[in-house]
C-alpha cells in the first residue's frame, strides 16, 4: 500500500490514513453504548408503553403513542397506536411470544436488555451505558475541538449545503465518492454526523430531565422541554432517529464496500476507490 508521504502509483492500490485513533476508539464505544441503551431503554419503556405530552401521564390520559394488548374478536391482540391511528401488531408488538407462550408486552423480548421484563435491571444497564456515552462523547468533543476535526471534517461548509441535493441523488443512484473526493466526508455525511451529535446531546438532556434528583438541581430543564412526559417523548423520538441513522449508516457501509469501510475504522487505513474510467 502507498503511505501518506509516498506518491501514488498506477500499479499499486492507493490508501491513506482516514480515521485517527481517537475517532476509532470513540466510534466503537459509541456503538456499544447505543446498542445497550436502546435495548435497556425498550425494556424500561415496556414498564409503561405509552408516550404523552406535558408534565403528567397515566393510563387515563390520552397518549401520543402506545403499544398494548387488547381483547378483541374473542382473543388477545397487539395494538400499536400512533396519534389517531391504530395498527394490529399481534405477534410483534403488544402481544408476542416469550419462551413459547404469548404474553402482553410492548416490545418483544429479542429487542430488549435484559430479554425478560425487569425494570430495575434495565435501569441499571441504561444508566451505566448512559454515563459511559456521556464521558465518551465529552472526550470525543474535546479532542475534536482541540484537533479541529469538528471544524475541518464535520461542520458543513456553505458549498456542502449547496451540494446536498446532488449528493442525495448520487446516493440514491448508489454512486459513492471515488478518487480525491473519497478523502473527505461528503455533504450528506457531514450533515448526518452533526445531526447525530445533536441527537445524542438531546437524549442526554431529556434523560436528565426525567430524573427527579437532577430536576431538583436544574428545575429549568422541565420548563425547557415542556414537562417530564414531553421530555420522555422527545427522548424516544431522538432514539428512533438514531436507529434510523444506524440503519442507513450500515446500509451505506455494505454498499460502499464493507471490508474497506470496517478496516478503515479498525486500523485507520482506507483504500481509495478508483474513479470510473470515462
Amino acid at each position: 500500500m502507498v503511505g501518506d508521504d509516498e506518491a501514488p502509483s498506477s500499479s499499486l492500490v492507493e490508501s491513506f490514513y482516514r480515521h485517527r485513533l481517537p475517532v476509532r476508539i470513540t466510534h466503537w464505544i459509541n456503538a456499544l453504548c447505543i446498542l445497550f441503551l436502546l435495548g435497556s431503554g425498550l425494556n424500561i419503556f415496556n414498564a409503561h408503553p405509552r408516550l404523552y405530552w406535558g408534565q403528567y401521564g397515566a393510563d387515563a390520559d390520552g397518549s401520543l403513542f402506545s403499544i398494548e394488548a387488547v381483547d378483541r374478536d374473542g382473543g388477545a391482540h397487539g395494538v400499536t397506536q400512533v396519534g389517531p391511528w391504530h395498527f394490529d401488531t399481534t405477534g410483534l408488538l403488544g402481544w408476542s411470544k416469550y419462551q413459547g407462550d404469548y404474553v402482553a408486552r410492548g416490545w418483544p423480548h429479542w429487542l430488549t436488555i435484559p430479554s425478560f421484563q425487569d425494570l430495575a435491571d434495565a435501569r441499571h444497564w441504561h444508566f451505566l451505558f448512559a454515563w459511559l456515552l456521556v464521558f465518551n462523547g465529552l472526550a470525543y468533543l474535546g479532542w475534536s475541538l482541540f484537533s479541529r476535526h469538528l471544524q475541518k471534517d464535520i461542520a458543513p461548509t456553505r458549498n456542502d449545503i449547496y451540494a446536498i441535493p446532488r449528493s442525495l441523488i448520487d446516493h440514491l443512484k448508489l454512486k459513492h465518492p471515488a478518487g480525491e473526493a473519497a478523502k473527505r466526508y461528503n455533504p450528506l455525511q457531514r450533515v448526518a454526523y452533526l445531526c447525530v451529535i445533536v441527537l445524542i446531546s438531546l437524549m442526554v438532556a431529556t434523560g436528565l430531565t426525567m430524573s427527579p434528583g437532577f430536576d431538583a438541581v436544574c428545575p429549568w430543564l422541565i420548563d425547557l422541554f415542556g414537562g417530564r412526559q414531553s421530555a420522555r417523548t422527545i427522548h424516544f423520538i431522538s432514539a428512533s432517529l438514531i436507529v434510523l441513522f444506524v440503519v442507513i449508516h450500515l446500509a451505506e457501509v455494505v454498499l460502499a464496500g464493507p471490508i474497506n469501510e470496517v478496516r478503515s475504522m479498525l486500523t485507520g487505513r482506507y483504500v481509495l476507490p478508483k474513479e470510473p474510467r470515462r
